[in-house]
């Protein structure tokens, strides 16, 4: 079964391609979806640089396609029949954790596209979740997050003892509901480390966020 990877830059997109690597699924192409500029991804603002070094990194292309709230679903649907029609997909695959909304919408543009959607992470148990990335190879840092968690987190590399952390704060130590996003430096699927360029830190409507320079 060939699949897209619905692919976030961050830990959760990378867990559920490794996990669908290991039933036997066959990955074929990433999916970005960008902000208006086409500049940054709109769900990390992770710079095309970096995205193009994932996937080089993992040997598969990556299509990045700029979008506006308003005509995100519209040309989500289209990218995945052009996908679909260009790699022989049978399906997509996603990150999602437990936010019903967000599966209904995930099978809504799948149907659409008459694509299976396929969430490997569906309703596990968080911390043990994150210690599985951990303890499977997936090194990642914490690139943006909310002024609750403040600005000291951004940079940091998620650890065992940093989700603890996190949880006992009473944080979410997936992020799932938009805590904090994350971004892969390396992981199993990875020939190696990606380079990271310079970076700054920027406050944002109650959000802290990596800035790569």
């Amino acid at each position: 079964m060939n699949f897209v990877t619905s692919w976030s830059g961050g830990k959760d997109s990378c867990y559920a391609m490794m996990q669908a690597v290991k039933l036997g699924l066959k990955p074929k192409v990433l999916l970005n979806m960008m902000n208006e500029n086409g500049k940054i991804s709109r769900s990390h603002g992770l710079p095309l640089s970096i995205l193009h070094q994932q996937a080089q990194k993992m040997q598969l292309p990556i299509e990045t396609v700029p979008a506006t709230w308003g005509d995100y679903e519209e040309k989500f649907i289209g990218i995945l029949k052009k996908l679909k029609a260009n790699f022989e997909l049978d399906a997509a695959v996603f990150g999602d954790i437990d936010l019903q909304p967000h599966r209904d919408w995930e099978e809504k543009v799948c149907k659409a596209a008459d694509l299976e959607a396929i969430l490997p992470l569906w309703q596990q148990d968080r911390i043990i979740l994150v210690n599985e990335m951990i303890e499977s190879g997936i090194e990642t840092m914490i690139v943006s997050c909310n002024t609750m968690m403040g600005e000291f987190y951004l940079g940091k590399i998620l650890t065992k003892e940093l989700a603890l952390e996190l949880a006992a704060k009473g944080i979410d130590p997936c992020g799932e509901n938009g805590e904090f996003h994350t971004m892969v430096i390396y992981c199993p699927l990875f020939s190696d480390k990606i380079t990271l360029p310079a970076f700054k830190t920027v406050e944002h409507n109650d959000y802290c966020f990596v800035v790569w320079e």
